[in-house]
């Protein structure tokens, strides 16, 4: 019952986000599929939730139903994945990315498209952003990204990143890393449940 109620809720969401994304031509409008990333991103609630997530599986290059991206939180550009069961808290702003299946990401995190997005010329003015490179940042499997982190570099699977770390450099699958710039300082180990099963 559960599940067919979450289907339906889907499907409903998918109708409504239906005129807006074929509107932005599936993400391929820039200025409007940002006017309507910050729409979605203010719509409150539950309802909320899941018109976010219908709206980038109809926009972005791949986006699972599955998945929760909350109040305030958007995705800059279309060029992003996000796995299933990915949780995306409150007050995010997501660049081109590629997040693995059932990462959690805490509220107020940025994940930027690199960490080159300008240029300066020979007098050190800056060129514009749309001049800069933009690079995709990879966050892997079961990774957990603490609140108001930024992260401009790949995160390994299974990796945790402290509240407020900056991540300028990747960090490799499984490692606990903390601080700005953010380092390694150990490693997350297996832990076993109550009723014996191994977790990450």
């Amino acid at each position: 019952m559960k599940r067919a109620a979450k289907f339906l809720v889907r499907s409903l969401s998918l109708l409504v986000a239906l005129p807006l994304a074929a509107a932005s031509g599936f993400g391929r409008l820039e200025p409007v599929f940002s006017f309507f990333a910050h729409c979605c991103a203010l719509a409150p609630g539950i309802p909320g939730d899941y018109l976010r997530v219908a709206f980038y599986r109809l926009t972005l290059v791949e986006c699972s139903l599955a998945s929760r991206i909350s109040f305030g939180s958007f995705f800059a550009h279309r060029d992003a994945m996000v796995g299933p069961h990915v949780y995306i808290g409150s007050y995010c702003i997501i660049g081109r990315a590629a997040i693995g299946r059932h990462t959690q990401i805490a509220s107020g995190v940025q994940i930027i498209s690199g960490s080159r997005q300008h240029i300066r010329n020979e007098r050190g003015e800056i060129s514009g952003a749309e001049q800069g490179v933009f690079a995709p940042v990879k966050i892997g499997d079961h990774c957990w990204i603490g609140a108001a982190a930024v992260v401009m570099a790949d995160v390994g699977s299974g990796a945790t990143i402290g509240a407020g770390s900056v991540v300028s450099r990747p960090i490799p699958p499984r490692s606990v890393a903390v601080g700005s710039p953010a380092r390694v300082i150990g490693a997350n180990e297996p832990t076993v449940s109550d009723s014996g099963a191994r977790s990450v």
